[in-house]
């Protein structure tokens, strides 16, 4: 038993290793919309090199996802919540129109669980920063969130601080895009910026 206890401990450590060395990649070109694909009608646009998300007319669901599928990543982006802010960065996903198959990082106004994990059009919520940690939200300015996978592993950091962690075997079977969400409702509007993938290995 020591032995695979030891076994795993050295695989964890040698796999958060290979991250640090591992060069990061572009999401976001900071000119256009490259490498992305809109899902429904909400606004996506670029605007002095952030990307941005507002409400449309429709005042539905909207999302922009990568055209590559990720499998096993670390991300980080860069986001400022205007007006109401309710937003996410889905993991794994795959789309039919605006109906989202994957597992949301949340992005939210204060108190709201920023960093938590949702499960769209299943589960529900997986699981919720401690209440304590809601206050590392800084409303209307920029905020920091990196997102770790491995296997069925998440992990979840915002300015810093350690959000979440989980460990699901469905999310470890999951396979898609990474994406950006804009909630309904209407009047939703997030600034995004620096978004970057490490390691960069296409599916």
């Amino acid at each position: 038993m020591k032995k695979v206890i030891l076994s795993a401990i050295v695989s964890v450590m040698a796999f958060q290793s290979g991250w640090a060395q591992t060069p990061t990649k572009d999401l976001f070109n900071g000119e256009n919309l490259d490498g992305w694909v809109i899902h429904g009608d909400e606004k996506w646009f670029v605007e002095n090199g952030e990307l941005i998300c507002e409400s449309g007319p429709k005042a539905e669901y909207g999302y922009l996802s990568t055209k590559d599928f990720y499998k096993d990543f670390e991300v980080s982006l860069e986001f400022k919540q205007e007006a109401d802010g309710n937003s996410g960065v889905f993991i794994r996903s795959t789309f039919e129109g605006t109906k989202v198959s994957g597992w949301q990082v949340e992005v939210a106004p204060p108190g709201l669980h920023t960093g938590g994990i949702y499960e769209s059009y299943g589960r529900g919520w997986l699981i919720k920063p401690e209440p304590e940690k809601e206050k590392v939200l800084k409303e209307g300015e920029w905020n920091t969130l990196k997102i770790r996978v491995n296997g069925p592993d998440v992990i979840t950091w915002l300015n810093g601080v350690e959000m979440v962690h989980l460990t699901d075997e469905k999310i470890g079977q999951g396979q898609g895009a990474i994406a950006l969400q804009i909630h309904d409702g209407g009047g939703i509007r997030v600034k995004w910026r620096n978004i970057k993938i490490k390691p960069a290995e296409v599916q």
